[in-house]
């Protein structure tokens, strides 16, 4: 028996090469054509199992992550708006002169929204089926962020005869200023005057 040795050996075939196809979109499909194939350096053997396997995944992840961002989107709206017909809006500002009690300043900012304001159309039948029983209040005070932290919510809550409060909200606001004169016999610590601002929201 004859050997050519002049026949080079048979060399393996090389291992398949991947090179970073173009990018697509999450909710299309892949699909393999003869334009795209050329970003995809192996065999031709291997498109079809690929596109069978990763096409029909595609839809499906797209789904998913829409579901998922409109209940998210959803979830974060209804607790930020609370169900409420909203009439009118109240606003008033508070003091503490003496003895720096926020709570102070905010109850009477509240009471200044509220006193100066008649609200005949929960009595008075001018919304058909609506009375001071379905009175609704959301309630923002613009409170100095070093004083927040003392401040007694519910105190200020009480400052509203009727009405429920669905919603309760401190933002950074109101000021701190000189009262000019520190009075120990008042309760004074220092000569701070303390500032509050309230938004009353009224509805149904």
């Amino acid at each position: 028996m004859s050997v050519d040795l002049a026949s080079p050996s048979p060399s393996p075939s090389p291992s398949p090469t991947l090179v970073p196809p173009p990018l697509y979109s999450h909710n299309r499909p892949l699909v393999l054509t003869p334009k795209n194939r050329r970003y995809l350096n192996f065999p031709r053997s291997l498109h079809a199992t690929i596109k069978n396997t990763v096409s029909p995944l595609l839809p499906m992840a797209a789904a998913s992550s829409t579901a998922a961002t409109e209940e998210e989107v959803k979830g974060t709206a209804d607790e930020a708006i609370p169900l409420m017909k909203l009439l009118f809006v109240e606003m008033g500002v508070g003091y503490d002169q003496h003895g720096q009690d926020i709570t102070s300043a905010a109850m009477r900012a509240c009471r200044d929204a509220i006193t100066s304001n008649s609200i005949p159309a929960f009595r008075g039948g001018s919304i058909p089926g609506v009375t001071t029983d379905h009175m609704k209040l959301q309630i923002t005070l613009g409170v100095p962020r070093s004083t927040q932290q003392f401040l007694d919510i519910e105190r200020v809550k009480s400052v509203f005869p009727y009405g429920q409060i669905i919603k309760f909200e401190v933002v950074d606001g109101g000021m701190i200023c000189s009262s000019g004169v520190c009075l120990e016999a008042m309760g004074d610590k220092n000569d701070d005057c303390y500032v509050v601002n309230a938004a009353v929201y009224v509805g149904y």
